[in-house]
């Protein structure tokens, strides 16, 4: 007899899981039995520099897939408010529906307070915060309509992560 993954039928979006903890978050969920929206800009800088690619993100869903997995890419800025309606709806058109988010995704601005520029801290709020607004306003709504259609709760869990750079 098989014993079911802990998160098996379960589906989750990670963002910025292109690379570093958003990859072995993505990953983990994976093995834990959960389908997996892979979300990277693919930027190639850390401070969100470079030009877009969809590398990151197909690289990881492809390593999620290659180990047995259920895995999907989307390269969309979660910034952008019609990019994340997309993020959370591919989860949804491939999974079914969308059970765990999990906003990882971020950019660094390596300078203290009195250095940074106006432009740059515009862009540090642009993915951080304005990022996790919309990822959180697409997943709630889902949920909020799951919940209605059947009558009661519904399982759902978000999950941010943030980094010790601000130290």
């Amino acid at each position: 007899m098989t014993v079911p993954l802990p998160l098996e039928g379960l589906t989750a979006i990670v963002t910025g899981a292109g690379r570093g903890l958003g990859r072995a978050e993505a990953l983990e969920l994976a093995r834990l039995g959960a389908a997996v929206v892979v979300n990277d800009f693919g930027q190639p800088g850390r401070d969100g520099s470079g030009e877009a690619s969809a590398g990151p993100a197909e690289r990881v869903a492809e390593e999620i897939r290659a180990a047995g997995g259920q895995a999907v890419a989307h390269t969309g800025d979660v910034a952008d408010h019609q990019q994340t309606r997309e993020l959370t709806e591919l989860a949804i058109t491939e999974f079914g529906k969308l059970d765990i988010l999990v906003n990882n995704a971020g950019i660094l601005r390596d300078r203290m307070v009195f250095s940074m520029t106006e432009g740059e801290w515009d862009a540090v709020i642009r993915v951080h915060l304005k990022g996790h607004f919309n990822t959180t306003r697409f997943a709630a709504a889902h949920w909020r309509e799951r919940s209605k259609a059947a009558g009661g709760p519904v399982y759902g869990r978000i999950v941010n992560t943030s980094s010790e750079a601000f130290l």
